[in-house]
């Protein structure tokens, strides 16, 4: 039976359970769970990760832990009674942990590992305070490391901030907010801005020294010195070296590591310097024998300097060298630090042996304590202290030091008869009073033991050396009396002995026979000379003698022969013992010298502090015992003294030794009857203020009252306890008379110069201190009546710039802070007189951030739901004297302009988060009671109004996103409570008093408002936190949202028919809030919007107006990121607005206007649809087609359905911009042209908008075309450019402007050259489908056509969308996809290559017009798209593949021509026709005949510069038909059972029997032409082609021609040996082929697919002939025209691989071998410019060509046995030079974008003079139909599409230009240059017109250029579908 647990709640799994048991709970390792109940060792409940899902496991898996419980039953609450640190680390590695994975994922590897580290760490930590084995001070240092960690690691994931006291969390509901700011605040200081540490400390550790000859021992002796006062500032780190040049006690790191301690902030400037002096010790010389002498010397080596300011970027300089500089001449060795710090390169230099210092240095900050716990490590090995030279910036009490430094500084001394100069060496000793001298009390510097004595450097030959050495004594206290310092001076001899002699001593005694030591300063001693031998041991012998020339000099009774020798040294004294002030002295010892007592007492002040505060005890002893001996006399002297003493205390120097007075007041103070001379001494100092024309004395004694009130309260309570209370009254009397006095003082108004304003500020900043000591004589209440009559004195009259006002608030703001003012007895007293001051400030704007610090104070003592009387009584008083001016204070300081400076900014920000937290606090203690008051407190409505108004506007101010920093959730969710809290309880007030006929629209509207934006808050929005977060929250506060929204949804139900009022303006804000994925929001929500939907339409019978201002937000909501995929379910058809919800559509249907809402419905939900796909597109990096695309959807949703011109405009311009970074532009000019197109040339004033300034719609069009034009040049779409000149070009006609006309043209002109000097790639179309659920809504089960990047190919396009779609899957085949692609949960890619079809063949097929012209017109403005696809229908003839092979034609209509505003455009129409193989047949040979006739008239006009391409071309027809090739067309189609078999096909097989007669006539006539123009070595060649020629006629049946056809002769258009040019007939034109130019391997512009040719032959007479099924690999590079080069291939073309493989994949194509490398090198003929026949002009589609021939190339082998052997190896000319021709493409890639045939163009003498050799083969033109079709009319199409066209037959028939079929709906794109005939139609300029025949019938001539124009330009009426695609004209700019 299940038993609910009483104390087993809480748990930690401890192994991972599966929950296979029925009802089982599955549970891993570490989940923590809340048990419910519990059988037989189960357990049943949750896991708190999961709380929805119960089930049961065993109890043996989970540990217990104790737990409290709150809210017993179903929802009960467990909290883990654990120290709350181990709460928060459990909590916070949860969450991190699931962060720690996603940085992971998201590749940030340097912060994943430095977390992995802190998590770590935080477990470590965790463990040890688990264990519970810490001591007090250990747990809290590990606590503080936690903390620590956790808030960088949250910072660093950008989580919360944790406020925190003592290291464990706070909740918000314990404290009041105006601590939980503080803590906050304190938090993000401590994060923010570190605190500069005060103090400084120099780690120094010594490596080596690097020299080449040393073989001395050194010794390196550092120190720091300020180069601005010349002296050193540290004491000496001393260490020695050994011969080698490293430290000589390795083992001991504090002989060679030190930190010099103690530096100040002020010492860390470039002035300072590390100097470092190195002295060798060994021979005087440097360069001496070894035996010259024995004795050791020490010698000056070398110096480095090097500035502290190189250590202050805070970098560790690890392994620093040194330079190491000696001075030029020895007497300069004692400045040689400061020669080197000046730079005075003249005295000093690099030591002889290159000498480099290794040193390590480091910077340490913060006080001694920190650095030891930091690094600890340093100080565990061990590291030698070295203090600042005298007492650190701050004396500790307690510190005991007796310190005498001496500094050697120089000598003069004789020459003692010798010639040179002496070399001299010190030594000194210290020696006692009774003669021994004193061991190891010279410390050389710290890292060095102290020693007995001190040996100086010697400098050789110098009589008066300069040492300038620093020694500290640290000689103790009791050894100093009697002691003194002897100096003996010895001759170092350089002779072999190296004897020192001495020659004299000085000697100097510690201290004076009155106790003061021997004075700081320099001293010039004597020196006694003596001999070698003198006894100095027997000190009495020369201490009577004088010791210093000033004593000397001062002593005229001393008579002493005068010496010229001298020894100068300076000595400093720091002790904390020891004087050397003899007033001091003199006074400690006042009993001795009573008649010095008031010279002593006045002397004191002029006494240094430093001397005061060594001996304060006894000095305050002395003050009381003087007093205590003559009150009288020396009372006020005293009080003096006192008060100077005090005061000292102040300074930051002594602000440590308050504690010690303090502890003397307490512990030592004996002075029972003081206080009645203080208190009469004082009061005389008050009362004479006002009359007192100098105030600093008075000042100074007010400054001191804290002290002297001490002295007073501790000597009245020794009194009081010596005499058991006597004289209590007497007491009470006298401060009440005191007080009385500074009452009347204070009260008293400045005059004149304002002195006693100052003396009243002075005291009003020390009289808080006095409180705490009035409490321990005093009742509180009394203390509390005296302070407020006392600061309830000051003057009222408020002064504005008067300082003593922000003197008074401070004093103000000291009580509230003071001990007296948490009573709360004291409180209720001082609180009126503390709110009227802050009341005054307040209304004066002034002194906001102490008037803010008080403030918080008083409500800190206020905790919240302290329901206590006296609490509430305060909250009444705060609430009626400060509510108001609080609101108004918070809106001045937030309506100003922020303060530039940055710490001026976060002061204000400060003063403004503690003002809000005050109101906050204050608004959170309110009950109904003081609510109720507050607004039964209004006298009129328009009190009320402006109130309320005031508070809902500060309440928008506080839901700023700026208002509090980003991590302070915790303070922000306080923040809404309390605002939620309070708009329910003046909502009310709002229903009560302004509905009905008091209605108020402002106060309303500001109240929707703010309910909006409280709900939108980004910090509410629960869906965005962690599950752990989102508990915590609910738990707490439940969704505050959910509360606000129920509240608007009442308020406005209550509104009648005042909601009119608020339509369509809330629309907008209330949309917003229904983005919010909250399910209850929205059911609160959604009937707002019926109900508005619904008073619109009574109102105005629409409602336009809502639907306006709903498609407005929705574009703002998306342009501020609210569209991201939190709401995708929300927008992905409106339905959470309009669909699952049964209110609004449903309601919507039972309207009467039900049709127009729904509508409005799906207009927004198409607008959503694109506007979250722009968003999420937006959001990627680079710019890619997505966007793009994405944008188009966009502009033109906004233009074609909405109407919406700003909108339109506005995306106009993002658009323009995304093709501008893409580097597209010609798409950006296209996109311009759509904002130029609405504006007009007319002087209307336009408005500033976007990037635009205020200008006329003239200026603005005009700035327009000079951009579009500059973007058309950029994109090298100059033909486009040139029209838009025209144009403005005539504004500026227009208006005389010759000066910008002149501009204009020229800039035309220079179009007009570019597009004749400068080259064009062609670019490559490729058709891109996108099937699959997972594609955006734009581009969703559509196909595009898109316009390749130059050089771009099929594989490189391929790729870049499947970077830009990563998720996407590539289709490899492409047949339409079926349904279940387009309904999967996927991306599907289908991309193959297609062939572009001109819309006019006009300029193409013109004669005379150059290349560069015509490469325009076959990639611009294209509309249709094609390709070809060849698969066999029926049973396959594996003897003849033509019989059954057919090809799929698929054309592609575009919504808008490329190029246009995009690189792609989708699909409009798709049309597929089958093609049969007669009619296939009758196509390749058409072209083919086309190819021969264009090249015998090129050879005939002598346009080509060698034969060899028609040589090529002949054998390539001949040999191929000879083997077989037209037969086999005979046996498909020529046979009884076809005919039979197919009646319908008559005229077809008829007109296949033509062509292929009429091939042989071209032939034989192109023989003929051969024969006159071939040269000499390719005559056997020509040879075999007229034999096989004949050969190939008898296979054919031919005998003669006349006999076989009644036609008209073969005519060429240039004419010929026979016929005459003029009478050739149009079936005749030779529109077929030309040659083009040579390009390079790169140069092949696009497209074109090749296919296996089977019988082509090459012109090689040596080679037998062999059948085969493959083409030549020569022919790959050949472009050819025809779908294949050969005439019967059958086997490669019929394979599976032909239909099945991607269209990805047909791009490669295999490496040419060596011996065919030559073909690809010669000019190939451009599938664009293939033969087009002149009976079917149409262009047939090579969209199928292009994806079978990709299969094609790549799956073919390269030898092909059925090619003849001279199709195999051809031998090539070699190539004339070309003229340039385009960049070239990858020649693996060797495929040829096809041209756009004309039937005139290769005529052009321009180009025949640059057709080189073709390599390869010209086929018989004989389809082998796996090679899809490539020429670019059809007549197949032709009949297809109109029944009426004339049939093939026995005589030529001409069709008019076939033109691509448009869909009679068509928009015209709004941003083509062009403009169709369904609009106004405008001329062309006339070198820009476009010529057409003006009627369909076929002319007798071929046309001639400028004829004629077409006809449907000039009528501008439609076609049906079979009719032209109209020519698009420019269109006239307009206005929309």
């Amino acid at each position: 039976m299940w038993i609910p647990t009483e104390h087993e709640k809480y748990g930690v799994v401890i192994a991972s359970f599966r929950g296979t048991v029925p009802y089982g709970l599955s549970l891993e390792i570490g989940d923590t769970v809340q048990i419910l109940e519990k059988c037989d060792g189960w357990y049943r409940g949750f896991a708190l990760k999961n709380p929805n899902i119960k089930g049961i496991f065993p109890s043996s898996y989970v540990h217990l832990k104790n737990a409290c419980v709150k809210n017993k039953g179903q929802f009960e609450m467990v909290i883990p009674t654990e120290d709350s640190v181990i709460t928060e680390m459990t909590s916070t590695l949860r969450d991190w942990g699931t962060m720690w994975k996603q940085l992971y994922v998201r590749n940030e590897g340097d912060l994943f590992h430095r977390l992995w580290h802190i998590m770590n760490e935080i477990l470590d930590l965790r463990r040890q305070v688990l264990v519970g084995h810490l001591t007090h001070d250990r747990m809290k240092d590990v606590k503080r490391h936690i903390t620590a960690r956790l808030d960088w690691g949250n910072e660093q994931l950008g989580l919360d901030l944790v406020p925190r006291k003592e290291y464990a969390m706070v909740d918000p509901e314990d404290i009041s907010i105006t601590e939980l700011y503080r803590l906050m605040e304190h938090r993000h200081r401590k994060k923010d801005t570190p605190v500069q540490a005060s103090s400084h400390h120099l780690f120094v550790q010594m490596k080596s020294l690097m020299c080449s000859n040393l073989g001395e021992e050194l010794e390196v002796i550092f120190s720091l010195f300020d180069s601005k006062e010349n002296r050193p500032i540290s004491e000496r780190f001393f260490l020695r070296l050994n011969r080698n040049g490293l430290p000589k006690a390795p083992d001991k790191p504090e002989r060679h590591c030190s930190l010099f301690v103690d530096l100040g902030s002020s010492e860390l400037r470039r002035d300072i310097y590390i100097t470092v002096h190195i002295i060798r010790i060994g021979r005087m010389g440097a360069g001496e024998k070894k035996n010259a002498c024995s004795v050791q010397y020490r010698r000056p080596f070398g110096c480095a300097v090097l500035s502290i300011a190189d250590l202050l970027t805070g970098e560790t300089k690890d392994d620093l060298i040194l330079k190491v500089y000696m001075c030029n001449t020895e007497s300069e060795w004692y400045q040689i630090h400061e020669n080197i710090i000046k730079k005075l390169n003249a005295r000093y230099n690099l030591t002889g042996s290159n000498a480099g210092l290794a040193v390590s240095l480091q910077l340490l900050h913060g006080d001694i304590e920190q650095i030891r716990r930091e690094y600890s490590s340093v100080f565990s090995h061990g590291v030698s202290i070295t203090r600042k030279l005298g007492f650190s910036n701050i004396i500790m009490p307690g510190e005991m030091r007796n310190d005498l430094y001496i500094t050697i500084e120089r000598g003069e001394f004789e020459k003692g008869g010798k010639s040179v100069a002496r070399n001299v060496e010190v030594t000194m000793f210290i020696v006692e009073s009774g003669g021994q001298t004193l061991k190891d009390y010279i410390s050389f510097g710290s890292g060095e033991p102290p020693a007995s004595e001190y040996h100086s450097f010697v400098l050789y030959h110098n009589n008066s050396p300069r040492w300038s050495e620093l020694l500290k004594l640290p000689i103790p206290v009791d050894k100093f009396r009697g002691a003194h310092i002897r100096f003996e001076f010895r001759h170092c001899s350089t002779k072999e002995k190296g004897e020192k002699k001495l020659f004299g001593f000085s000697f100097v005694p510690l201290m004076q026979e009155d106790g003061r030591t021997l004075p700081d300063g320099t001293h010039e001693l004597i020196v006694h000379k003596c001999e070698e031998n003198t006894n100095l041991q027997d000190t009495t012998r020369y201490l009577k003698l004088p010791f210093s020339k000033g004593i000397l000099l001062g002593n005229s009774n001393q008579t002493m022969k005068a010496t010229k020798e001298s020894f100068w040294i300076t000595s400093f004294l720091c002790s904390t013992k020891l004087t050397q002030n003899g007033d001091m002295l003199d006074l400690l010892k006042w009993r001795t010298h009573p008649d010095k007592i008031t010279g002593c007492l006045s002397k004191l002040k002029e006494i240094d502090g430093s001397e005061i505060v060594k001996f304060l005890q006894d000095t305050l002893d002395t003050l009381f015992g003087i007093l205590d001996e003559n009150s009288q006399k020396y009372g006020s002297k005293v009080f003096d003294s006192l008060v100077h003493i005090i005061n000292l205390l102040q300074d930051s120097k002594f602000h440590h030794f308050k504690p010690v007075m303090d502890t003397y007041i307490e512990s030592h103070f004996a002075g029972a009857l003081a206080y009645r001379d203080l208190i009469k001494v004082l009061k005389w100092y008050v009362d004479r203020i006002t009359e007192a024309e100098r105030q600093e004395h008075i000042q100074e004694v007010l400054k001191a009252q804290e002290y002297i009130f001490k002295y007073i309260v501790q000597s009245r309570r020794l009194f009081s306890l010596a005499t058991g209370g006597q004289n209590e009254e007497e007491f009470r009397c006298c401060i009440q008379e005191l007080l009385m006095s500074v009452r009347f003082f204070l009260s008293q108004e400045s005059k004149g110069s304002g002195a006693l304003s100052q003396s009243q500020a002075v005291f009003l900043s020390s009289f808080p201190a006095v409180y705490s000591e009035l409490l321990k004589l005093f009742d509180v209440r009394e203390v509390a009546n005296l302070v407020q009559d006392t600061l309830g004195s000051l003057p009222t009259i408020v002064h504005v710039d008067d300082s003593l006002q922000a003197v008074k608030l401070q004093c103000i703001g000291k009580t509230v802070e003071s001990q007296l003012y948490t009573n709360p007895d004291s409180r209720y007293i001082l609180l009126p007189v503390v709110l009227h001051h802050l009341h005054m400030h307040l209304q004066e704007q002034k002194d906001l951030i102490v008037c803010a610090r008080i403030l918080s104070n008083v409500f800190c003592l206020i905790k919240k739901n302290s329901s206590e009387k006296s609490v509430l009584e305060e909250i009444d008083v705060i609430v009626a004297s400060l509510l108001d001016i609080l609101l108004r204070t918070i809106l001045e300081i937030t309506s100003r302009p922020q303060p530039s400076g940055s710490s001026m900014r976060l002061q204000f920000q400060d003063v403004t988060g503690e003002f809000v937290a005050c109101l906050l606090s204050l608004l959170r203690q309110m009950t109904d009671r003081h609510y109720q008051q507050l607004l039964d407190s209004f006298n009129t409505k328009e009190e009320l109004r402006d109130f309320l108004l005031q508070i809902f506007t500060v309440f928008r101010i506080l839901i700023r996103p700026e208002m509090f920093p980003k991590d302070w959730t915790v303070m922000r969710l306080v923040a809404n409570n309390v605002i939620i809290t309070t708009v329910l309880y003046l909502s009310d007030a709002l229903r009560k008093n302004f509905l009905n006929e008091n209605f108020d629209y402002k106060i309303w509207d500001s109240y929707f408002y703010l309910a909006v934006i409280f709900i939108n808050q980004l910090c509410l929005q629960l869906e965005m936190f962690t599950p752990s977060k989102k508990k915590k929250v609910l738990e707490k506060y439940g969704d505050m949202r959910v509360t606000m929204g129920c509240e608007i949804f009442s308020m406005w139900q209550n509104l009648g028919e005042h909601k009119l009022h608020f339509i369509p303006a809330l629309i907008g804000p209330f949309l917003e809030v229904t983005l919010i994925p909250q399910p209850d929001l929205r059911n609160v929500m959604i009937p707002i919007f019926h109900d508005m939907m619904d008073w619109e339409q009574r109102r105005s019978g629409n409602f336009k107006q809502v639907e306006a201002k709903l498609i407005d937000k929705l574009d703002s909501l998306m342009s501020e990121g609210k569209g991201d995929e939190t709401y995708r379910e929300l927008f992905n058809s409106i339905i959470p607005l309009f669909g699952p919800y049964p209110s609004l559509l449903k309601k919507i249907e039972r309207e009467t206007w039900r049709e127009s809402g729904v509508s409005l419905i799906a207009t927004v939900t198409r607008l959503m649809e694109r506007l979250l796909d722009y968003r999420d597109c937006m959001k990627m990096g680079e710019v890619d087609g997505k966007k793009i695309g994405c944008t188009v959807s966009l502009l033109n949703f906004y233009k074609t359905e909405l109407n919406k011109e700003e909108m339109y405009i506005r995306y106009i311009h993002k658009l323009y911009d995304l093709h501008l970074k893409a580097q597209n532009f010609t798409e950006a000019a296209y996109t311009l042209l759509l904002y130029d197109e609405l504006l007009e040339w007319s002087d209307r004033p336009l408005r500033e908008f976007l990037t635009y300034p205020m200008q006329t719609e003239w200026q603005r069009k005009e700035h327009l075309h000079l951009a579009i034009i500059q973007n058309f040049d950029r994109g090298k779409c100059w033909e486009n450019g040139i029209i838009l000149c025209r144009k403005i070009a005539e504004q500026y006609e227009s208006y005389y402007d010759y000066r910008n006309l002149s501009k204009m043209r020229m800039m035309e002109a220079s179009l007009y050259d570019k597009i004749m000097d400068q080259q064009r790639l062609e670019p490559e179309f490729f058709r891109v489908g996108f099937y699959g659920k997972k594609f955006p809504f734009f581009l969703r089960n559509k196909e595009f056509v898109c316009r390749g990047h130059d050089y771009e190919r099929l594989e490189a396009f391929q790729q870049r969308m499947l970077n830009e779609f990563p998720h996407a899957i590539a289709m490899q085949h492409a047949n339409q996809p079926d349904e279940t692609i387009f309904q999967a949960e996927a991306q599907y890619l289908q991309i193959y290559a297609v062939t572009p079809i001109p819309e006019s063949q006009e300029v193409l097929q013109r004669e005379g017009v150059p290349d560069n012209i015509k490469s325009f017109y076959k990639v611009n403005h294209i509309w249709k798209f094609r390709y070809d696809r060849p698969f066999h229908k029926g049973t396959k003839d594996k003897e003849n593949e033509f019989k059954s092979l057919w090809v799929e034609r698929t054309s592609l209509y575009l919504v808008q021509s490329l190029p246009g505003i995009s690189r792609w455009f989708e699909v409009e129409k798709r049309e597929v026709v089958e093609m049969s193989p007669l009619e296939n047949a009758i196509e390749v040979l058409e072209n083919k005949n086309q190819q021969l006739k264009t090249l015998i008239s090129q050879c005939q006009t002598r346009q080509m510069q060698n034969i060899n391409p028609l040589t090529m071309c002949l054998n390539g027809v001949i040999d191929a038909a000879v083997n077989g090739g037209v037969s086999r067309y005979q046996e498909a189609f020529f046979v009884k059972e076809y005919i039979l078999s197919h009646p319908e096909d008559g005229e077809k097989i008829a007109r296949l029997r033509e062509l292929m007669l009429e091939q042989a006539q071209i032939l034989e006539f192109g023989l003929a032409v051969h024969e006159k123009f071939v040269p000499q070595d390719m005559r056997p060649l020509h040879k075999k082609l007229v034999d096989q020629f004949f050969v190939m006629k008898s296979s054919l049946g031919i005998q003669e021609f006349s006999a076989c056809i009644q036609a008209s002769p073969v005519h060429f258009p240039n004419g010929s040996p026979r016929v005459c040019r003029n009478s050739a007939p149009a079936s005749m034109s030779p529109d077929g082929t030309r040659v083009i130019p040579r390009r390079s391997p790169l140069s092949y512009p696009a497209v074109n697919r090749y296919s296996s040719s089977s019988l082509s032959s090459q012109a090689s007479a040596e080679v037998s002939n062999i059948t085969g099924q493959s083409e030549s690999s020569d022919e790959v590079f050949n472009m050819q025209p025809s779908p294949s080069t050969s005439s019967l291939s059958s086997t490669h073309s019929a394979s599976p691989n032909v239909t099945s493989s991607a269209p990805s994949s047909a791009r490669a194509s295999p490496l040419l071998s060596d011996k065919h490398k030559h073909s690809r090198e010669n000019s190939c003929l451009s599938p664009r410019e293939r033969p087009c026949s002149a009976i079917y002009p149409t262009p047939v589609e090579p969209s199928q060509r292009l994806l079978f021939n990709h299969i094609g190339d790549g799956a073919l082998p390269r030898s092909d046995p059925n090619l003849s052997a001279p199709e195999k190896a051809s031998p090539a000319r070699p190539t004339t030079p070309v003229s340039p021709s385009p960049a070239g493409r990858s020649p693996l890639k060797g495929s040829v974008q096809s041209f756009t045939p004309s039937p005139v163009e290769y005529h052009s003498p321009g180009l025949s003079s640059n057709s080189p050799v073709l390599s390869g083969s010209y086929s018989s033109g004989i389809s082998s139909l796996s090679r899809c079709s490539t020429s670019e009319t059809s007549g197949f199409e032709n009949q297809v599409n109109d029944p009426s066209a004339p049939g093939p037959g026995p005589g030529p028939c001409y069709s008019g230009p076939e033109e691509p079929v448009r869909k009679e709906s068509k928009t015209p794109p709004p941003y083509s240059v062009y403009e169709r005939t369904l609009r106004r139609p405008v001329p062309l300029p006339h070198s820009l017109s476009i010529p057409v025949p003006p009627t369909a019938e076929p002319p007798a001539l071929p046309p001639k250029p400028l004829a004629a124009r077409s006809s449907h330009l000039e009528n501008g009426t439609r076609r049906t579908d079979p009719a032209p695609r109209p020519r698009p004209l420019p269109r006239k700019v307009s206005q929309l």
